[in-house]
Parts: C-alpha cells; structure tokens; sequence
C-alpha cells in the first residue's frame, strides 16, 4: 500500500517531466540529423580538407565522454550567448549525436549502388539532383534501423542533461529522491518509465523498419 501511495504523489510529476525528456531527445536528435547529413557529405567529399574537418568532429564526439562535452558546451556556449538551460543542453546532445549519426548517413550513402548514380547522371540529372532524388531517399531509408537505435541512446543520454539544471525525469527523480528519502522506489519509478519508453521506441522502430524494408518496397511494386 506504501508504494502504491508512493506511485500516486508522484506519477503525475514524473509523467510531466517525461514530456521534457522526450521533447529534448527529438529536438536534440532532429538537429543531429542535420549536422550528421553534413558532416556525411565532408566525409565522402573528394576534398581533403573536407575530409579532414569531418574526421576530426567525430573523432572528438565519439572519442570524448558525453558529460566532458555536455559541460564543456554548456559553460562554453554560455560565455557566447545566453541560452536556456534546455537549449544549451539540446545543441550539446544534438552535437555529440551528430558524430554518429554522421557515420551511419556516411555508411548508408556509400552502400547505395553506384550503377543508380551513374544510371541517373547519363539520363542528364545533375549530382545534387541525382543525391537528392535517387541515393538519399534509399539511404535514409537503409540508416532507419541504426538510427532508430540512436534516437534509443539519445534518449538514455539525455538523463545526463539534468546535471545542467534541466527539469527532465532524471533531474525530477533526483529532487525528488532528495526530498522523500527513498531512493531505492524513487529510481525504480523512473527507471520504469525508461523502460517504457525504450520498449514503445524499440516497437516503433521495428515496425518502421519492416515498413520501409526492400522485400516489402519490391512486394508492394
């Protein structure tokens, strides 16, 4: 009866915060998205310094712990313009998932079949044309599974986002664990409500993926 009761004062709490967590993940990983697409083109870029510049962001994103770079960005980005706690800590999630989402949009790119590309520029479409319309829609659509397992761990990451004072579910969880003296109901709640969400985002994905998976697109044509 406790915990039940326990379950009823804060529900409603952790369920507001959860918002703010999901809100974070999906602007953070949107914005990801687009650095990742970026940072992918100078990568495959025949220019070396392209090459170069993009090497150097994700060997730094993926070589550098996300809290070192949530601080550093956070104080850093603090000291040139004044941004809210959330939004600071949005462009520092979005920044470190940008490393790998550049890799997986890299990867998928390169996978596409080159005769397609060629196929496409000896009908005369130009190569922005032939990117735009030909490789990325079958990119995108290869890089749904690792993608979707990154949106997985930009969710988990963004637990890290509350030693920057935002107020998302594991931030709630630590006040409230603070306050109430039972740490141990306390994180069983929210780790919960995590593993709610992973299980829903996993469900999601995999429905996606055999939605948008090429068997399905060579059945359905």
């Amino acid at each position: 009866m406790a915990f039940i009761s326990f379950v009823q004062e804060y529900f409603w709490g952790f369920l507001l915060a959860t918002r703010l967590t999901l809100l974070l993940t999906a602007v953070s990983l949107a914005l990801a998205v687009v650095i990742g697409l970026v940072f992918a083109f100078l990568k495959i870029s025949k220019n070396p310094i392209a090459n170069l510049v993009a090497a150097g962001y994700i060997g730094i994103t993926r070589g550098m712990p996300l809290i070192v770079q949530l601080m550093f960005l956070y104080f850093g980005i603090s000291k040139l313009v004044v941004l809210s706690s959330f939004w600071a800590g949005t462009l520092a999630l979005a920044f470190h998932a940008g490393g790998y989402v550049a890799e997986i949009l890299r990867g998928a790119i390169q996978n596409i079949d080159k005769g397609q590309t060629e196929a496409a520029r000896s009908l005369g479409m130009s190569r922005r044309k032939t990117m735009a319309l030909i490789v990325l829609p079958q990119a995108f659509r290869r890089a749904v599974p690792p993608l979707g397992n990154q949106f997985i761990i930009g969710l988990k990451d963004s637990t890290l986002v509350a030693f920057l004072g935002v107020p998302e579910l594991f931030s709630k969880s630590m006040t409230a664990a603070a306050a109430n003296y039972r740490p141990f109901e306390t994180y069983l709640m929210s780790g919960t409500y995590y593993l709610v969400l992973v299980i829903i985002f996993t469900w999601l994905v995999s429905k996606l993926e055999k939605r948008l998976s090429p068997d399905r697109q060579e059945a359905t044509s």
